[in-house]
């Protein structure tokens, strides 16, 4: 196992003394490894505090006339809630209808990726991603809807198992324009309401 640098391993004693404040023996078998994974686990889960969006987007802004919609659905995620820092998980819809720039695609779940691994709310998340388009491309409008299910309610709580929660954000024509809207919703499979 690759050794851990100076916050994974202070992260990796945190582990130990939550596991022996739970009852549980860290030094047995099963439990020796158990503080190193978790705290590799939560660097990568939270490594979108240490991502530059400039580098993210990477030189993959490129002048273009056109000015239709451009949709990526279903794109996966995964967050940890910030409250419980329980798991997170579903999809983000992101359009947006470009005024002489557009992106690369694969730069869009990128984009996602950024601001899920952080400690997040499904709510900011999906405010974030939808802003920083805005501010990358500058485009004529941007949409982005998040759908969810959430562990922190699936686990403990309430513990629906069956629920989920959707957020979205819209910009520019998405928000004054209901046609613009409505085509959104209908590319992605959901009715306009």
């Amino acid at each position: 196992m690759p050794e851990l640098d100076a916050p994974q391993a202070a992260n990796a004693d945190l582990v130990r003394s939550l596991l022996a404040n739970l009852g549980e023996d860290p030094a047995r078998e099963g439990l020796l490894k158990t503080p190193d994974r978790v705290a590799k686990s939560l660097a990568f889960l939270t490594s979108g505090y240490r991502k530059d969006l400039g580098e993210v987007l990477n030189e993959a802004v490129f002048h273009e006339g056109g000015d239709e919609m451009v949709v990526v659905r279903d794109v996966e995620l995964y967050s940890m809630c910030e409250h419980h820092m329980l798991p997170f998980f579903g999809k983000a819809h992101v359009a947006y209808i470009p005024d002489g720039k557009i992106i690369g695609l694969s730069k869009i779940p990128r984009l996602v990726d950024v601001f899920a691994r952080r400690l997040q709310v499904q709510e900011r998340l999906t405010v974030q991603v939808a802003n920083a388009l805005q501010e990358a491309l500058t485009p004529k409008g941007v949409a982005v809807v998040i759908e969810a299910k959430h562990l922190c309610m699936m686990m403990r709580g309430v513990e629906k198992q069956n629920s989920f929660a959707s957020t979205s954000c819209m910009l520019g024509h998405f928000k004054s324009d209901p046609k613009t809207r409505a085509e959104f919703l209908n590319l992605i499979g959901r009715r306009a309401v």
